[in-house]
């Protein structure tokens, strides 16, 4: 008998069969960890290293098994980190614990991934050993590596490390632990641990060979890294050779590794990889104010001209461009030759040719220096320089040639956290330029000094309080008989905001001309809206003088405002600050600034 076959019931026939012939619908496993005992900052450490938590809302069985059974190690660790010697870990997949799972057998789906640990009491050192250890070591044992102290695997790692970098301190460069004794008592809570420390024959540095892509010369790598061969080893001694040649600014990568094994006659060698930087870089800046204009500069560097890491920079820059005054320009070029004095010292050569058009001098000034930089460490360098300059200008006390022999002598100390956006730390900044007169024109000796400091508020600095403070002082001739290129003015984006750049100065010969002292403090708090936009609110005050020193009595203003920060990585905040005059009989009314990085 044949019986007829209707498409529709067909069509449903099939449907069934495929579906019975698929896999389940997966569903997102759900992650739990309980630590029933652990203190809430133990219970955070245990779920942030787990990666069963960390695969919660996964569908793949077998990601989940593998995450589950690695979390018994894991988390058995993080326990032993926190001095638990004695615990008991329990990952369960819907009721099963995992390590019983066959991995080649899996269940279909997992709904439910329960972490149960039980860290059990925490231990305390027993005994804390660790010997041989040098003496006189400026190395200190962590202090918690000592007997009656919480005990833990990650006090035992420091202890050890320390031990190590204390015999290496000591000339000992190959000092490793020999042997370790570690041992539980369960029953008191105990832990026992002793280490062994071999520190190897005391040794001298011996010879540094040079590897990697780089056109710049093995003796001038040599003389900038000034390796200390003959010298007893000392780690310092590589970090300040690799640091040397990281400062030049020529390389990408400064590696300097020692030898497995030392020679015979008690050396150990040194291999140095280095790599090339692109050999040269072109930079590129903006600024406006609503008083100044419009602000361009730029600077293009090659990084090793001649062969031997020398750096030429030239740079340029053009303001007031739509300001009421016509436009100013500058441009300077200067040659950093390394280790021309020894491996901290350098030699440069400088040239410079400025055309200022300010609101209350115009001048033209061409000058050229020779000079020495000494670098003390990362964060302090001084250089002197000797050149020649010739200035002609005009002001209320009419036209007239400047001629200076003129030293000088700057030193910077950068304690900063970052240099575009400082959280903490300070700056100072300070500068003498003594002036000989010749062909008519006096000595003297201008002084400027810069001081600035940071200090964060609340959990990752959400609130910074900065200060900054400028000083300068002229000191010598008359103000008719000083280039105005030296006087100081007051006002602008770089000192007071709200007021027109350079506006404040003192009254002279029927007009206005520099100062020869002068003084400013700014204020700034600067507070987090989102971890990339900040809301800043500032207070500018600035003094001007006649006499060498400010006083009470000392021509002055301020202004206050409002500013807003867009941090961009790796180039620093943009900057948008609204200020007003507050002080000093300006009519100016509300001025914009708009820059990159902070104020100061």
């Amino acid at each position: 008998m044949i019986f007829p076959i209707r498409p529709r019931s067909l069509a449903r026939s099939l449907a069934l069969s495929l579906a019975a012939l698929l896999p389940p619908a997966a569903h997102a496993a759900e992650a739990t960890l309980q630590a029933p005992g652990a203190g809430d900052e133990l219970a955070d450490r245990l779920r942030g290293a787990s990666a069963s938590v960390a695969a919660s809302g996964e569908t793949n069985v077998q990601e989940l098994l593998a995450a589950a059974l690695s979390d018994y190690r894991t988390l058995v660790q993080v326990l032993y980190d926190a001095g638990h010697f004695s615990p008991v870990v329990n990952i369960r997949l819907d009721g099963r614990e995992a390590a019983l799972i066959q991995p080649l057998n899996p269940p279909r789906n997992v709904q439910k991934v329960e972490i149960i640990v039980k860290p059990g009491p925490q231990f305390a050192f027993g005994r804390a050993e660790l010997a041989p250890f040098p003496q006189n070591s400026d190395v200190e044992i962590p202090e918690g590596f000592a007997p009656g102290k919480p005990a833990g695997t990650g006090v035992i790692r420091d202890a050890a490390i320390a031990g190590v970098r204390a015999w290496r301190r000591s000339g000992h460069a190959k000092a490793e632990v020999s042997d370790q004794n570690i041992t539980a008592n369960h029953l008191q809570a105990r832990l026992d641990a002793a280490l062994r420390l071999a520190p190897g024959p005391k040794l001298r540095f011996g010879q540094m060979r040079i590897t990697g892509e780089t056109s710049v010369t093995e003796d001038a790598i040599r003389r900038i890294a000034g390796f200390p061969a003959g010298e007893e080893f000392h780690p310092d001694l590589i970090s300040k050779s690799a640091t040397r040649l990281r400062r030049t600014g020529t390389f990408s990568s400064v590696v300097l590794r020692e030898a497995e094994q030392p020679n015979p006659d008690g050396t150990l060698d040194f291999v140095a990889q280095v790599e090339d930087l692109p050999p040269r870089r072109l930079t590129f800046g903006a600024e406006v104010s609503s008083s100044d204009g419009l602000e361009l500069s730029g600077s293009w560097m090659h990084r090793n001209l001649f062969g031997n890491a020398e750096k030429l920079r030239i740079e340029a820059r053009v303001s007031g461009i739509g300001s009421s005054n016509d436009i100013d320009g500058r441009i300077a070029v200067r040659l950093d030759r390394p280790a021309k004095l020894g491996p901290d010292d350098s030699i440069f050569y400088l040239a410079e040719a400025e055309r200022l058009d300010e609101e209350h001098y115009s001048a033209t000034r061409v000058y050229g220096a020779i000079g020495a930089r000494r670098t003390f460490s990362e964060t302090f360098f001084a250089e002197a320089a000797l050149g020649v300059s010739s200035t002609l200008a005009e002001d209320v006390f009419g036209k007239r040639r400047f001629k200076y022999v003129a030293g000088r002598f700057r030193a910077e100390y950068d304690a900063r956290d970052s240099r575009v956006n400082p959280a903490s730390g300070y700056f100072l900044q300070g500068s003498a330029t003594p002036f000989i007169g010749y062909g008519g024109s006096k000595s003297g000796l201008q002084m400027k000094g810069d001081g600035r400091a940071y200090y964060g508020l609340g959990a990752d600095d959400w609130i910074v309080l900065a200060g900054r403070v400028q000083l300068g002082s002229v000191v010598g001739p008359s103000l008719s008989e000083i280039s105005p290129t030296l006087l100081f003015f007051s006002g602008g984006a770089g000192t007071v905001r709200g007021h027109e750049y350079q506006s404040l100065g003192v009254p002279a010969n029927g007009g206005t001309a520099g100062g020869r002292s002068f003084a400013a403090l700014s204020a700034e708090v600067r507070g987090k809206v989102t971890d990339k936009i900040s809301l800043v609110g500032f207070y500018d005050l600035g003094f001007v003088d006649a006499d060498s020193f400010v006083s009470g009595s000392s021509a002055r203003h301020a202004g206050a405002g409002l500013g807003l920060r867009y941090d961009v990585a790796g180039i620093g905040p943009i900057r948008l600050d609204l200020a007003y005059p507050v002080d000093g009989g300006s009519e100016d009314g509300l001025q914009f600034y708009i820059g990159i990085g902070q104020a100061f």
